[in-house]
């Protein structure tokens, strides 16, 4: 499975809220409506909590969420 790059997701200057650790950018495995992606997002190195900004969750993740409904 190959791992999709969104511009939108940037670690740069985002640090996790609960360990205070900077976030760096890593694969992680999305799912939704038994579909399986494999994305880029920014990552706690720490305790492992994903980043999904929201300009990425009402863009194009809803998008995609919209397509998979319709199907």
């Amino acid at each position: 499975m190959s791992v999709i790059k969104v511009p939108e997701a940037d670690a740069a200057g985002w640090r996790c809220a609960a360990c205070d650790e900077p976030m760096s950018m890593k694969p992680v495995e999305l799912e939704y409506l038994e579909s399986l992606f494999k994305v880029e997002l920014p990552v706690c190195a720490k305790c492992g909590y994903v980043l999904i900004p929201e300009g990425l969750a009402g863009g194009k993740m809803h998008q995609v969420e919209q397509l998979l409904e319709d199907k």
